[in-house]
């Protein structure tokens, strides 16, 4: 499995600032990335892999959200997510 429990507890850490704060938006959208790196890269081998793409869209849509909703409370927070994970280009 790509995503192990490890992981995941490192990147609440690291974004949410304790293990056990998973719900932040910070956590959230940090988890949503990497989820999305990974299936982009599995789509770029595997291109007709239409229920792959459909999960994608979703978690691109749901990170969205969240990034927006980040904006609208707190730009300080947003501006700081969006730097640590390089989202923008």
């Amino acid at each position: 499995m790509y995503l192990t429990v490890e992981k995941k507890q490192e990147m609440f850490t690291q974004y949410g600032n304790d293990v056990k704060n998973t719900g932040c938006a910070e956590s959230q959208i940090a988890l949503f990335t990497f989820r999305i790196n990974h299936l982009t890269n599995h789509l770029r081998s595997n291109r007709k892999d239409f229920g792959t793409q459909n999960a994608l869209l979703k978690l691109v849509g749901k990170r969205r959200r969240l990034l927006d909703y980040l904006k609208d409370r707190e730009i300080n927070r947003y501006r700081e997510i969006i730097k640590k994970l390089n989202i923008r280009k």
